[in-house]
């Protein structure tokens, strides 16, 4: 497999095909439902083709979800511990629903290795997604003891919110089953509901 810094122009575009198939194969019939000839077939290319680029199903998957984490921490991350805590975590909401709005197959990617036990991400759950959780847990904690913040145990908040958001992801065709929305209307009116869930939640009391 060619290094992403040797690769020609055609070998960065053939690269690029394979993983966005991958991403559809994947997201729609989980690990082992995927096969190598249909990602070639969604990317255009020949098994032996695909092959070149990729030694095998489970590098093509190894390759999808390294990139995924690191998007998928991004958000988090920029919970900014000089900015109003009430307006810093609406506005982790909002970010985490419009990743479920942008990025559907990417959310039940994650989703599915999750469902398998994640055995090809528990390294990095239990050690940057675990100390990520903690470290903002800790922040959280301290606006809530500084009175900003209604008292919410920190890592079960941000457990609701990846709940309360990639469900429209994981489960747009339920929410789209019910809703009958007329393209991503529905998305607008979540943002609304969760901003004011979670201003309502987290606003102290008295």
């Amino acid at each position: 497999m060619p290094t992403p810094a040797s690769q020609t122009r055609i070998q960065k575009e053939n690269t690029a095909r394979i993983l966005e198939a991958a991403l559809d194969v994947f997201s729609t019939l989980g690990y082992r439902g995927a096969t190598l000839d249909r990602i070639a077939r969604g990317a255009g290319l020949s098994k032996p083709n695909l092959l070149y680029y990729f030694p095998s199903k489970e590098a093509i998957h190894a390759s999808l979800l390294a990139g995924l984490m690191t998007n998928w921490l991004d958000p988090l991350r920029r919970l900014d511990s000089d900015g109003d805590p009430i307006d810093e975590i609406v506005a982790y909401v909002l970010r985490k629903l419009e990743m479920s709005r942008l990025y559907p197959r990417e959310s039940r990617l994650f989703a599915n290795e999750i469902l398998q036990g994640a055995p090809r991400i528990m390294d990095e759950i239990e050690g940057d997604l675990r100390a990520l959780v903690e470290e903002k847990s800790a922040l959280i904690a301290q606006w809530q003891a500084a009175g900003r913040l209604a008292p919410i145990e920190p890592r079960h908040l941000i457990f609701s919110i990846w709940a309360t958001t990639q469900h429209y992801a994981d489960f747009d065709v339920q929410v789209r089953g019910i809703l009958r929305p007329q393209g991503d209307g529905h998305f607008d009116e979540a943002a609304d509901f969760l901003t004011a869930f979670y201003r309502s939640a987290l606003t102290p009391r008295g």
